[in-house]
């Protein structure tokens, strides 16, 4: 009977650690003052009649703290690639000359870093209520398990608990993504 509550358990905790993983991945195309390669390599080019990501198309370094350079394999993805950027909300314009495509980072005002650190927080409070309802559904399903007499009111409260716990322990790694980005956006 415990077991059925530990596999609730340990798919709470699994699905909530891959929202910290999404949270992560998505933090980490917020733009800073340094360049920075996850900035690009999402971005989908139409390239021959399909879709790709940028990463599969060239590659892509950060030679400085300034700027991003994107060599495509095929010198023919060149304009594919100039336009995928143009369309997205980077903000940064392509310079290219024919080999390379260059994207300069410019120096972030105050106020602009202030705008990224509020779509930081927007983020980290949307992984926070995807924690959140990770752990309602996890909730539900202990209840409904004691409800049905598969779970004993100690071993659900147990259960209850231990999902809790899991569940303030994946808050706090948000909240330390959360800091660590905000501080990179912040400049401090």
């Amino acid at each position: 009977m415990v077991s059925n509550a530990s596999t609730i358990i340990s798919d709470a905790d699994s699905r909530m650690k891959k929202a910290v993983e999404a949270l992560a991945k998505e933090l980490a195309t917020i733009r800073t003052g340094r360049a920075n390669t996850n900035l690009v390599e999402h971005l989908q080019v139409d390239y021959f009649g399909s879709t790709m990501p940028l990463n599969q198309l060239s590659q892509i370094a950060a030679p400085d703290a300034r700027m991003i350079t994107i060599q495509p394999w095929d010198k023919n993805a060149i304009g594919p690639i100039e336009k995928a950027i143009l369309k997205s909300d980077i903000g940064l314009t392509p310079a290219n000359d024919g080999i390379i495509i260059r994207l300069t980072l410019p120096q972030l005002t105050e106020e602009r870093r202030r705008e990224l650190a509020k779509v930081v927080s927007k983020r980290v409070e949307e992984g926070k209520i995807a924690a959140r309802n990770i752990r309602r559904d996890a909730m539900d399903k202990v209840k409904e398990k004691e409800k049905n007499k598969e779970l004993s009111q100690d071993d659900s409260r147990r259960a209850q608990d231990q999902i809790q716990k899991v569940t303030d322990s994946i808050i706090a790694q948000i909240e330390n993504v959360a800091k660590a980005k905000e501080k990179e956006v912040l400049g401090s």
